[in-house]
């Protein structure tokens, strides 16, 4: 260890194993990134990666999970002592991911650093995460996560400024070393491109009639202060209209993943006799959502499909849509709508960071996944508060509810029968064994019947980038029906304990008599053939999946 005459260490190091990032930036356990020189080796390979960064302004916050700000304090003096001439840091070092990309477009900054592991759950023995968000915005793309990853198998040292700790509670300047941190207000910047997109005064005499409730649910994540200033505060809801709005370490020891098993506080209340109007949830770093009506759940696809087909009807969105994207596993629902408005639907893997180019390029206005995030080319990240005021706004201005809203576009379009079924922590050997037999058998499966279902296609699923080129194989399996009907398998990347298989079922119909069927029932052949074909009770070991959504 060296150290120069501006308190400027140099610090010997090795390669760490395992550092590789998934869709989503680096996630471990927080053990794992409390070792010795883990996160350091990490930053430091971020910064060895860029070029032209000297003096430039760095975005750096986080969900305010436990290891939050130790981990700020040692990026900020890693910055200043690679040559970032500023960094923004959000108050309390929270910023949620889509106000970090906003704050990194408004400010044109180099990049950032954002800390989450999203929906996995926190504490001393849960989770961490960080990735990287390009100038844009958006997450890293996989050229830029791979040249990191290399940097991470050949690093020998890292440097760090030796330094006292900035206090990240006070808005305001200070020098840390050559370089200045300016802490920024953590909702400001979001709040008034909130404003910028939606119709404010509609959705506030929406909430302040007396005839409308609504209930949001920040799971003690992120969100949070976000929703208490936009909901309670600029639009006038009442007092106590975010429940769990405290952003806690371990998210109050819940999983802040919303959906209907772990939103469970949130479902009761909208599943109750006398349940508000409207309800939603957002995750751990705020770029997730889901969406409820009174006694009625809105599927992530249904709900970018309502989305897209009422934009127009919204102040931000009123010029039309240059096109919509989703990622492959998503329902095809949005694509319906796409058709009829004229415009191209793009289907990508998953992962935001496919959606960037498109956005970039202006072809697509609107994008989305079926894991419960949706955005647009407002920033570059999916956005959990920016959906709830969508479909507020959509809500004020055609004076209907979330089930009827919803019910009127399944008459247009028909309906999307669409279900996840997620198994999670499975011996990571036997999931790959699934994944693997399912590929060696693709060939076999066209032209066979499965019960009433016969097999039109399947495939591994690749993706070429129609903006740059690059291509992106094995990023799930699809196995297509002759009615349209579909099942889709892949392992997802963003869990940190053996892995986690999903499986997607979709099935159209058009019948409106049949809309209102439970989908678990109107999928029931089709969950017994994705078994039959896959093993996926043998190779699991579980009867049932861990959630279902």
């Amino acid at each position: 260890m060296t150290t120069a005459p501006n308190n400027i260490k140099t610090v010997s190091t090795q390669p760490i194993d395992g550092q590789k990032p998934g869709t989503s930036g680096l996630r471990k356990q927080v053990p794992v990134f409390q070792q010795p020189n883990y996160l350091e080796n990490f930053v430091q390979a971020i910064f060895n990666s860029l070029d032209g960064y000297a003096g430039h302004t760095l975005v750096v916050g986080g969900d305010g999970r436990y290891y939050n700000r130790q981990a700020l304090q040692i990026i900020l003096k890693m910055a200043a002592a690679n040559g970032f001439g500023k960094v923004l840091v959000g108050q309390a070092g929270i910023l949620a991911t889509p106000a970090a990309s906003c704050v990194i477009r408004k400010y044109n900054a180099f990049g950032g650093i954002v800390l989450s592991a999203s929906h996995n759950p926190g504490g001393p023995d849960g989770d961490f995460g960080i990735k990287y968000n390009v100038s844009n915005g958006g997450p890293a793309p996989e050229k830029v996560t791979d040249d990191i990853y290399s940097h991470t198998q050949n690093i020998t040292e890292y440097k760090i400024l030796e330094a006292n700790d900035i206090d990240l509670d006070r808005l305001g300047s200070t020098q840390l070393g050559e370089m200045t941190v300016e802490v920024i207000d953590s909702v400001d910047d979001y709040a008034e491109l909130m404003a910028s997109l939606f119709d404010f005064d509609q959705i506030k005499t929406l909430l302040t009639s007396g005839n409308f409730r609504m209930c949001m649910d920040s799971m003690h994540a992120v969100t949070g202060p976000y929703a208490k200033r936009i909901f309670e505060g600029l639009l006038g809801a009442p007092a106590g209209t975010v429940m769990n709005g405290t952003p806690l370490e371990d998210f109050g020891k819940g999983h802040p993943d919303p959906n209907l098993v772990y939103a469970h506080d949130l479902v009761e209340i909208l599943f109750a006799k006398d349940a508000p109007d409207f309800g939603a949830a957002s995750d751990g770093d705020g770029d997730r959502n889901m969406i409820l009506g009174n006694n009625f759940f809105v599927t992530p696809s249904d709900s970018l499909a309502v989305i897209a087909a009422n934009a127009h009807l919204v102040k931000g969105y009123k010029g039309g849509l240059a096109g919509i994207a989703r990622s492959m596993p998503t329902s095809q629902a949005p694509d319906l709508v796409a058709k009829k408005l004229g415009i191209e639907c793009f289907e990508t893997p998953t992962g935001w960071k496919f959606f960037g180019n498109l956005l970039d390029a202006g072809k697509a206005t609107l994008c989305g996944e079926e894991s419960f995030g949706t955005g647009s080319n407002h920033v570059r990240e999916k956005d959990g508060l920016w959906a709830v005021l969508f479909w507020l706004n959509i809500i004020a201005v055609r004076g209907q509810s979330v089930e009827e809203i919803l019910k009127e576009h399944w008459q247009t379009y028909g309906r999307n029968v669409y279900s996840r079924h997620d198994y999670e922590a499975v011996n990571a050997e036997k999931a790959s064994k699934l994944m693997e037999q399912l590929r060696g058998a693709l060939g076999t499966l066209p032209g066979r019947t499965f019960g009433n279902y016969e097999v039109q296609y399947a495939d591994d699923f690749s993706y070429t980038d129609p903006i740059d080129g690059s291509i992106s194989n094995r990023q799930g399996v699809r196995i297509g029906f002759k009615d349209g009907s579909r099942m889709v398998f892949r392992l997802s990347g963003t869990g940190t304990q053996g892995a986690t298989l999903r499986l997607y079922l979709e099935s159209y119909e058009a019948d409106t008599s049949k809309h209102g069927e439970d989908p678990q029932v109107a999928l029931g052949e089709l969950i017994a053939i994705a078994d039959e074909i896959a093993g996926v009770r043998e190779y699991t070991g579980m009867d049932k999946p861990t959630v279902i959504t």
